[in-house]
Parts: C-alpha cells; structure tokens; sequence
C-alpha cells in the first residue's frame, strides 16, 4: 500500500502503538473478530468463519454489542 502526504512520517506512525486490539472469538459456530470494551462485552468487527446465511443475521451485524463468558476447555 502506497500513502502519499506531506505529514512527516514520524507524526504519521505515531499511533500505531495505540491501535486498537482486537481478538478472534468462536460463538454459536462462527468464527468473528472482536474488539474487547469493558466487562465481558465486546464489538463485532467482521465475520471470518460461517455460513453464507450468518451474514443475513442482524445479531451478527459488524457493530453489533455481544456478551459472552470466557470458558476454559479441558
């Protein structure tokens, strides 16, 4: 990707550190990337796992606030 501008490269990069983070979850059988808020809610980025009919679903919209309950697998 080429980014042409007259901003000096040291003021352009300097938010990188500060990017969100964000974390790939597997609810209901699809696969989403997330990005974490407070508690245990986070954000619908996108959709990187599922059926065809999932992205129809309006529970699953990229925006979309879900709950969840982190669980530890034997």
């Amino acid at each position: 990707m080429t980014h042409y501008t007259i901003i000096p490269e040291e003021l352009y990069w300097q938010n990188e550190a500060e990017q969100q983070q964000y974390q790939e979850i597997e609810m209901s059988g699809i696969l989403m990337q997330v990005r974490m808020d407070t508690g245990n809610t986070a954000t619908i980025v996108r959709l990187l796992r599922c059926s065809l009919d999932d992205y129809l679903n309006p529970s699953f919209a990229p925006g979309q606030q879900i709950m969840f309950f982190p669980m530890l697998l034997k």
